[in-house]
């Protein structure tokens, strides 16, 4: 069967408090699907009832046809990091998968592989106590990949890793992915997910908010702008700014221009004899598409009065 993740419905709450509110979508292979929302939006909970760590009050969620639950030797099928600090802190990596791999009959030479390709074997015989976050990070996605699964959950895996660390899941991700394998990211950081995904699950308050394409989701922001290059700056944003437009100095002869089209700012310009280099409309940023969808979503505000 072809690896789908298929969630119809599902709904968690708490009391009176619905921490997932009907939720139905799909993650297919072939894509790095990025999942997005606000902090308390629900995210760790869908997550965790992916994996049958949660119980769901109705609704269902498959992986591949089947609950998780159902499959005795899940880390051949399903590969998850969803709490990088959640291992026996006094067991080496090489203790710690080397366990896994015997409880779901993976052979033990798959222990070596995996630490090889997260960058670990130097340090496999260690205390995990002693890994710093990042490498903690790194044995969270070797645990992923050791049952070589057709389908990865990771629950913010770029905490703690440096430029290079994050360089490297990028790729890691995109090469998943081309093989064929469903991939399925939440994280907070949307210039990591602008890099990496090019589909999106977006939830707010437990419910679902988009799942579509990155393009489109980013198409529906409105903070669309153009970038204007000028030698003459000050006269420019003096007109552009007279004629209803935001304007931000980005450095050098650059203007990041909002509130008026490419062809304003260019009838403006010409009106006034002011000479234009470059006049290039800009899409919305996942981020501008992201802060302005999910607004209503937000638990927690900054600086908001108590």
């Amino acid at each position: 069967m072809i690896p789908v993740i298929e969630v119809k419905n599902l709904t968690k709450r708490y009391g009176s408090t619905a921490a997932v509110n009907g939720l139905t979508f799909t993650v297919r292979p072939g894509h790095v699907t990025g999942f997005l929302g606000p902090n308390g939006a629900g995210k760790s909970t869908t997550l965790r009832m992916i994996l049958g760590l949660n119980d769901p009050t109705s609704g269902t969620v498959t992986v591949d046809g089947r609950g998780f639950r159902d499959r005795p030797r899940g880390l051949r099928h399903v590969g998850a990091l969803l709490d990088a600090g959640d291992v026996h802190g006094g067991r080496s990596a090489r203790a710690h998968l080397s366990a896994l791999a015997r409880s779901n009959g993976i052979p033990r030479d798959r222990v070596d592989e995996v630490l090889q390709e997260v960058g670990l074997t130097g340090a496999a015989g260690r205390r995990i106590g002693g890994y710093s976050l990042g490498m903690k990070q790194r044995l969270g996605i070797a645990t992923a990949l050791l049952g070589d699964p057709p389908v990865l959950l990771f629950d913010e895996p770029l905490n703690g890793l440096d430029p290079e660390g994050v360089l490297w899941v990028r790729g890691l991700f995109r090469r998943l992915a081309a093989e064929g394998r469903t991939v399925f990211v939440s994280s907070h950081l949307m210039s990591e997910m602008e890099n990496t995904a090019d589909q999106l699950v977006v939830i707010g308050r437990g419910e679902l908010i988009a799942a579509e394409s990155l393009a489109e989701f980013a198409a529906r922001g409105t903070g669309l702008s153009v970038a204007v290059r000028s030698p003459e700056l000050t006269a420019l944003a003096a007109v552009l700014t007279a004629g209803g437009a935001t304007v931000h100095p980005d450095g050098g002869e650059t203007l990041t221009v909002s509130g008026l089209s490419a062809a304003s700012i260019g009838e403006l310009a010409f009106r006034n004899r002011i000479v234009l280099h470059e006049l290039s409309p800009r899409a919305a940023s996942l981020e501008q598409a992201f802060m302005e969808l999910t607004a209503d979503s937000v638990e927690y505000l900054a600086g908001e009065a108590r």
